[in-house]
């Protein structure tokens, strides 16, 4: 599934690009992301090693079929954003995936690449027959008005859910979303 957005194309990476990309654009993007204050599991500086691990490990989990990943690329290829779809494996949950880890590179916001790779994630859940999406952001985050913008809907805030790149730790809003 290829989407386009102005120059920027947002594409569904199967494994063998999840890994080509892993230890430059994907690795770089994560580290932008974390080193300017994105919650997204690391504490900063996060060292592009470990951020290209995690790929790797995304890609592993692409190919066992529980993550799917896509990517924005710009006009020269690089990239400026991913998010992942993850589904869970128990059979009272086949219905519903997670959405985790939208990130947009700093340099790229504001340009609607959020939404569409948001939205090139939804559509691939609904067309895979989930009809629930969740996931999780910090509190009072840029994050939050895009996800409500995308009618998304707000569950609860967890105080002290989870530490924010420097450690400190800050409440997290779930979020669910009802898919046709």
């Amino acid at each position: 599934m290829t989407a386009h957005t102005s120059a920027t194309t947002v594409d569904l990476l199967d494994p063998a690009r999840i890994r080509a990309h892993a230890a430059d654009g994907l690795a770089a993007l994560l580290v932008d992301a974390v080193d300017g204050g994105a919650s997204l599991g690391f504490l900063a500086p996060l060292e592009p090693t470990e951020a290209a691990r995690w790929w790797q490990e995304a890609a592993d989990e692409a190919e066992r079929g529980v993550r799917d990943v896509w990517a924005a690329h710009g006009p020269d290829g690089e990239v400026l954003g991913a998010v992942t779809l993850v589904r869970t494996d128990k059979p009272n949950g086949r219905h519903r995936g997670e959405i985790a880890r939208l990130i947009v590179h700093r340099a790229a916001r504001g340009q609607g690449l959020g939404a569409a790779l948001l939205a090139a994630a939804e559509a691939h859940a609904a067309h895979q027959g989930l009809t629930l999406l969740v996931l999780d952001t910090q509190t009072d985050s840029p994050a939050e008005r895009l996800y409500r913008k995308a009618g998304w809907t707000p569950a609860g805030t967890i105080p002290d859910f989870a530490a924010d790149p420097t450690g400190t730790l800050r409440p997290t809003t779930l979020y669910y979303k009802r898919l046709p």
